[in-house]
């Protein structure tokens, strides 16, 4: 990946200020922001995961927002593909590339890959697609699925190809695919960057999860998360979106709104937790108050030099 320009990243815990600062130091910089966050990509998911509005869009082009319908699979590897053709495009057009977001598998792979695994071993390959035959997709899947729930989760029971692919890469390095998708070598350097890190103090961050949470039911999330319920409904990915299963609760009358609102606060700092997991694996991280005087300008500053004569 080192032939790759650099890239400016800017992430942090949910509701840690990333979307307020990123629009600041874009508008000036004349970025294009690129979601780096897992459920943007969902139509109509808009009020429950916080998705930038149309006046927001208006200030500074995004990238990588409504690309899937809530029903649809959306994986790591249809992401790194969606980001490299934003991040032509950005580039094309004279701006600046600024991914900007939360999901730590996305930040791994943006900075170092995506594990591509071991060739294909065509005699292995003729067996599995024999026995796919024999027992039929659905037994193959049901079988990964003993085997690696995590891939089978995020793989289509039709989806031959890639349910095969897995048991490819288990059979030849004895480690499920999931687990290597998971993991990098950390002395490789991958692609030039520059990582900065939005962080609060959690009583902080806990009460702008509380603050955001009100906004967000009183704008309508309980009709947003019916509708989707009712309309095509919640795929395997999305149903993992934060808040939308106690929502619906609240819908359907089997939880208060103070009872709602404590559960979703609850999920979210618990979520912001395993977030700070995620990016401890980046010591090489610089950690900004987003509400310093010079929050602003560092950003600025990192965008500024990711030109292609950057001497990162």
């Amino acid at each position: 990946m080192t032939d790759l320009e650099p890239l400016v990243l800017l992430v942090g815990v949910t509701a840690a200020g990333k979307t307020e600062l990123a629009l600041r130091a874009a508008e000036r910089a004349h970025a294009t922001i690129l979601s780096m966050d897992s459920m943007l990509v969902y139509r109509g998911m808009d009020i429950g995961t916080a998705k930038p509005d149309a006046a927001e869009r208006a200030r500074v082009p995004h990238a990588l927002i409504d690309l899937a319908a809530p029903d649809e699979r959306y994986d790591l590897q249809r992401y790194v593909a969606d980001f490299a053709a934003a991040e032509r495009d950005a580039r094309a057009a004279g701006t600046v590339p600024f991914a900007v977001g939360g999901t730590g598998l996305y930040l791994q792979a943006l900075a170092y890959g995506v594990f591509a695994g071991p060739p294909t071993d065509l005699a292995l390959r003729d067996r599995l697609k024999a026995r796919t035959a024999d027992v039929g997709r659905a037994a193959m899947h049901a079988e990964l699925a003993r085997l690696d729930p995590r891939a089978a989760e995020r793989i289509h029971p039709n989806d031959e190809k890639r349910v095969l692919r897995a048991f490819e890469v288990y059979e030849q390095t004895g480690r499920r695919i999931s687990d290597w998708q998971e993991e990098w070598d950390a002395d490789r350097p991958g692609r030039p960057r520059r990582i900065l890190g939005v962080m609060r103090d959690e009583p902080e961050l806990t009460e702008r999860i509380r603050r955001r949470t009100l906004r967000m039911l009183d704008a309508g999330w309980v009709e947003e998360a019916r509708a989707i319920r009712d309309g095509v409904g919640f795929g395997p990915t999305a149903r993992q979106a934060l808040g939308y299963r106690e929502v619906l609760e609240l819908a359907d009358g089997t939880a208060t709104r103070d009872e709602t609102l404590e559960r979703i606060v609850l999920r979210t700092r618990q979520f912001a937790r395993r977030q700070r997991t995620w990016f401890r694996r980046f010591p090489e991280i610089l950690w900004i108050d987003p509400d310093s005087a010079d929050a602003t300008g560092v950003v600025i500053e990192a965008l500024g030099s990711a030109g292609p004569s950057s001497p990162w």
